[in-house]
């Protein structure tokens, strides 16, 4: 464990043989080396899971798990022994993945299981897991984590990095806390506590998990939604309040972002409305939300939050350029001094302003996200799972930050899959399921057991007729079913050439 830029990634790497260390020894078996390279760590069963998958979207499960290293015959890859050991990992694992199921396909908790299954056929003897359940559900962490034991009591070693300290106590054996680049303790799990670890994490003790603050909700609106519809959302209506922290829970897939997709006019709705400050607005893009007030913090920095390439000045300027400019050209003394001021306040490790956005740790990316639209001065802000890979001492910096937000008049719409999070910092909370607004619940009427409830609800069918979700792991439509059978039909042809023709003869008319 560690905080984020305390050195975790680093040192995996190296063990990986990604990074040569400077100095220092690596032992494995009891034979002491210099260093390792990638294939050299591979050989000796060390398999790493990093926090970004490495899969090739447009590649099969089973080609992804064997990628590089397929079965062959006749000088020519053997897609069906090759599908056949993947649904062999499958089985062992526990799950049920259709092997020729193209990757993009998949939830990204199934795409997390072929990242296992392909650690497992190399036969790994020691697994480095980092952030695994960063993007996966609370059901789907569950899963993982019962795939981890699992391979643990098969005698595999697991290295587990996590912000998440439930999973710590719950899987692990002994906690190593890094910070600074430096180990400061190793610790049995029985011998710990929470308040203990996260000590030694930050340096200095934090006795609450949600800083104070007044929750004074104004009467007035801010922004209003009225029965939005479009982008897979299929009708939602709220009120979000000066002052206000409207929390929005839902499952994956419930249509929460999607939402905020709408409010940021990132994408257009089919019907409803949407009202800021009273008065009815027709965003023709994002640029027309942020300079109406309202900015979106998305839930991939990678893909839609961050330019990984340019500067962490360059990034939090992005979305305020007409503001730091002198006229056409872009003021670098103003683009310093305002990167400068967030780097300050919102702690982002990083070794100056110039570096790119893409060197920085997990966390330390998130909070430059954060800073570029905090630069807007918005008067709505839509934050999407704003803590997501972020460590216990910078997710309570940026709960404060959240909470001055509010307190100076502003409206925050919080969507968060923690639900500990979600309960803690919402005063209110619209609870979604299947693109459907659920319910809003009061604080008063807080509870877990409440928010899943409702967004359950709508996905088992209640009241509305749904037949639920599709089976995870196949194939969604009716074309996709097709082809499911068809490569079905195939494998039960055995050896015959001819099933096998026909089978993928079938495939391809349902395609058509």
């Amino acid at each position: 464990m560690g905080e984020n830029g305390a050195g975790k990634s680093t040192l995996i790497k190296t063990v990986s043989g990604a990074i040569a260390p400077d100095s220092g020894e690596i032992a494995v078996d009891g034979r002491v080396l210099g260093g390792l390279t990638p294939k050299q760590s591979e050989a000796l069963g060390i398999s790493v899971i990093y926090q970004e998958f490495n899969l090739a979207p447009n590649l099969s499960a089973a080609e992804n798990i064997f990628l590089g290293r397929a079965p062959r015959r006749w000088g020519m890859v053997d897609r069906r022994a090759m599908e056949a050991r993947a649904a062999e990992l499958f089985s062992w694992l526990g799950v049920d993945i259709d092997p020729g199921e193209e990757v993009s396909r998949l939830t990204v908790g199934y795409q997390q299981i072929v990242e296992i299954a392909k650690a497992v056929s190399r036969r790994a003897r020691l697994l480095i897991m980092d952030e695994p359940s960063a993007p996966l559900t609370s059901a789907e962490t569950d899963r993982m984590l019962d795939m981890a034991r699992t391979l643990r009591d098969r005698g595999c070693t697991i290295v587990y990095i996590s912000h998440r300290l439930d999973e710590i106590f719950s899987l692990c054996d002994r906690v190593t806390v890094l910070r600074d680049g430096g180990k400061i303790a190793t610790l049995p799990v029985g011998e710990t506590d929470v308040p203990h670890l996260v000590s030694l994490m930050v340096g200095r003790e934090m006795r609450e998990t949600f800083p104070p603050r007044e929750r004074r909700v104004a009467d007035e609106v801010v922004l209003e939604a009225r029965n939005l519809k479009g982008n897979g959302v299929k009708g939602v209506s709220f009120r979000a309040r000066r002052g206000e922290i409207l929390g929005f829970g839902g499952l994956v897939g419930s249509g929460r972002t999607e939402t905020a997709q709408l409010l940021f006019g990132a994408r257009r709705p089919d019907s409803g409305e949407i009202v800021l400050d009273g008065r009815p607005v027709d965003f023709g893009g994002a640029g027309d939300a942020v300079d109406a007030g309202v900015a979106l913090v998305p839930e991939d920095r990678k893909r839609e939050g961050l330019l990984l390439n340019s500067s962490v000045e360059e990034n939090v300027s992005l979305a305020v350029l007409p503001r730091i400019s002198r006229g056409p050209v872009v003021s670098r003394s103003r683009e310093r001094a305002l990167a400068d001021g967030f780097i300050r306040s919102l702690r982002i490790k990083t070794p100056s302003a110039s570096v790119p956005a893409g060197s920085l740790s997990g966390g330390n990316q998130q909070k430059v996200v954060l800073s570029k639209w905090l630069a807007t001065e918005p008067r709505v802000i839509i934050l999407d799972e704003p803590t997501r890979g972020v460590d216990v001492g910078a997710k309570y910096e940026i709960y404060k930050l959240i909470g001055s937000f509010v307190e100076e008049g502003r409206a925050v719409i919080l969507i968060s899959s923690e639900m500990e999070e979600l309960i803690g910092l919402s005063d209110r909370i619209l609870v979604m399921s299947e693109g459907r607004q659920a319910g809003i619940l009061d604080r008063s009427e807080f509870s877990q057991e409440r928010v899943m409830e409702l967004a359950s609800n709508v996905a088992a069918g209640a009241g509305t007729g749904a037949a639920g979700p599709p089976r995870q792991g196949r194939p969604e439509g009716e074309g996709g079913r097709l082809r499911w059978k068809a490569r079905q039909q195939g494998r039960r042809a055995g050896a015959s050439w001819r099933g096998w023709a026909g089978g993928w003869a079938f495939t391809w008319y349902s395609w058509r």
